[in-house]
């Protein structure tokens, strides 16, 4: 059985984060929740619900990845594939066997669980969120004849893969810099739909002004970087 291990960046998810944590599979090899200078019991929450708790003071979704692949890529055995989830259960975690499917058939080695409007739960996705989704992914097809439909945080991808990739986007652009990482190297990858839910909570991007914003110029920055390469 292949050596799956899950990595959730989480800041003030502590209503959400137990939730999430025990609805992954349990065949997944460990659970790695990244808590990003939160507040309130998220750590706890996440220690009581079996997960591996790190701690990562400098605030950033890409902050947040990038310690928990510190932490892997410090163990003796590596794994086989790291799948991504976010802490505020907008995600259906016992999906990640549909996400990590084509990857165990070595069909492809990235895999995106795009959130298809047919699927999603009416108001768990914002109207600006949908409108930056819909303008990025334009472009990635535009300039990187991509197939990519959705930026999804809940995304599986083969370790060795993911190593090549030299991540280094440390806040909102951590997603999209994956995507265009894969178009640049000519990876194989695909799209799953799954469903998605209204977050429990106020997420942190969407929900204010100055996050939308800063998200869109980080999503934006890295498509008009790699366009000019």
């Amino acid at each position: 059985m292949a050596d799956i291990k899950v990595i959730i960046p989480a800041y003030n998810e502590e209503d959400s984060i137990g939730k999430v944590v025990a609805e992954l599979p349990k065949h997944v090899s460990e659970i790695i929740v990244v808590d990003n200078a939160s507040t309130d019991e998220t750590a706890a929450n996440a220690s009581k619900a079996g997960a591996t708790v790190l701690s990562e003071s400098n605030k950033g979704y890409g902050f947040a990845c990038l310690k928990g692949l510190k932490y892997i890529s410090e163990q003796s055995k590596a794994p086989d594939i790291i799948v991504f989830i976010d802490g505020d259960y907008s995600d259906y975690p016992e999906e990640l066997d549909k996400i990590v499917a084509p990857i165990l058939e070595n069909r492809v080695v990235f895999v995106v669980g795009a959130r298809k409007k047919s699927l999603r739960e009416p108001g768990s996705m914002t109207p600006q969120q949908v409108f930056g989704n819909d303008l990025a992914t334009f472009l990635m097809r535009l300039f990187f004849r991509s197939k990519f439909t959705d930026l999804g945080p809940f995304r599986a991808i083969k370790y060795d893969n993911l190593k090549e990739l030299k991540m280094q986007d440390t806040t909102y652009g951590w997603t999209v810099e994956m995507q265009l990482k894969i178009l640049r190297k000519k990876m194989p990858y695909i799209e799953v739909p799954v469903r998605y839910k209204r977050r429990i909570g106020v997420s942190k991007v969407s929900g204010t002004v100055k996050g939308t914003i800063f998200a869109g110029i980080k999503i934006l920055g890295w498509i008009f970087k790699y366009s000019l390469k």
